[in-house]
């Protein structure tokens, strides 16, 4: 039998163009979710070379600031300890901020596909109005 242009579709055909769209739905959504992901670790990368680079710098002027300390008062008051003490603080505090910047930043990122968890609820939702 012919299908006339106002005829309605057979609910076969129906189905069979849901699933292709679902399909063709599905694989977008995967997309966007390893689009998503890819962003998100890039900036968690980021945020660990901070964690990273400021420790490698905390470490490095601790010791150099030190060694700094060392030798002046060594000249000038003949209180090592002293001098070596208020570096050593002044640089740790400099690290601890840095490293601080880093975990605080790890902290408030959402690692989670958010637009792809919005975007698969809208589509249930339509696949549900679909079938009904």
């Amino acid at each position: 039998m012919q299908q006339r242009a106002g005829e309605e579709r057979s609910l076969g055909d129906l189905f069979a163009d849901l699933s292709r769209e679902t399909t063709t739905l599905v694989r977008q959504e995967v997309a966007l979710a390893k689009t998503e992901l890819t962003q998100k670790a890039t900036r968690v990368g980021k945020d660990i070379g901070f964690l990273a680079v400021g420790g490698a710098i905390a470490y490095a002027g601790l010791l150099a600031f030190i060694a700094a300390c060392i030798i002046a008062l060594n000249l000038i008051v003949h209180l090592w300890w002293l001098s070596a003490a208020i570096i050593a603080v002044v640089v740790a505090a400099i690290g601890y901020l840095l490293v601080r910047k880093g975990l605080d930043n790890l902290r408030t990122s959402n690692l989670a596909p958010t637009q792809t968890i919005e975007s698969l609820k809208q589509d249930a939702v339509w696949a549900k109005e679909q079938t009904q």
